[in-house]
């Protein structure tokens, strides 16, 4: 079976402008790279786009197994997942209200800092329970079944959210980290970074607590 047949150009191409507008939309994800890029820089900005990815491939395969399923009918499945997203946001702001303003240096611990950004990514996308139930709304309208496997073709329109998103959100990292580079001259601008980020963090946490299914 040719998995691009699975998937006609003009779908492909409609799916990437609705990926795209969708990214572009402000949110948890895209303000959680733009505040870590200027907090860290790009490459850390680059580090969190990719752990939300990451967290887009956990998302596709849920929908694509049918596991999601599970998070638009159980209330209580989709209550736990909530909390924790929440519980997350919170903890963030947590970090952010307490840390001090400090210089950037290069060297091991920035490496490890990345990493560590890489695994809030992940984190902020997998206890998001609005994308999977984004994606499973989203996902399957896509999918024609006469062409094959519905499963399949999630997995395929998966991968192309996928790269709009690092698209999107690897410019927003780009952009943000430049401006983040310059205004991290200044320890009193780092101070209210920081403030900035946890005030966001706290307010998407209280949005995420209270959304509804």
């Amino acid at each position: 079976m040719d998995v691009f047949m699975m998937i006609p150009l003009d779908v492909a191409l409609t799916f990437l402008f609705a990926s795209v507008v969708l990214a572009l939309v402000p949110g948890p994800d895209n303000i959680f790279v733009l505040t870590q890029s200027a907090l860290h820089g790009r490459r850390s900005g680059i580090a969190v786009v990719f752990g939300l990815c990451t967290g887009v491939i956990f998302h596709s395969c849920a929908v694509a197994l049918g596991v999601a399923v599970i998070f638009q009918t159980s209330a209580l499945a989709f209550t736990v997942l909530k909390f924790l997203g929440a519980a997350y946001l919170a903890y963030l702001a947590w970090l952010s209200f307490r840390t001090k303003g400090s210089p950037l240096v290069a060297g091991e611990g920035l490496e490890q800092d990345r990493w560590k950004l890489y695994r809030r990514g992940i984190l902020m996308s997998i206890t998001n329970p609005k994308v999977s139930i984004f994606f499973l709304a989203f996902l399957p309208q896509f999918a024609d079944p006469a062409r094959g496997p519905v499963s399949l073709a999630v997995l395929l329109l998966g991968a192309l959210f996928m790269c709009s998103t690092v698209v999107i959100f690897g410019l927003i990292a780009l952009l943000a980290g430049s401006l983040g580079e310059y205004l991290h001259r200044s320890k009193n601008v780092q101070v209210w970074l920081h403030k900035i980020a946890g005030t966001v963090y706290l307010g998407l946490a209280v949005k995420l607590a209270l959304l509804e299914r």
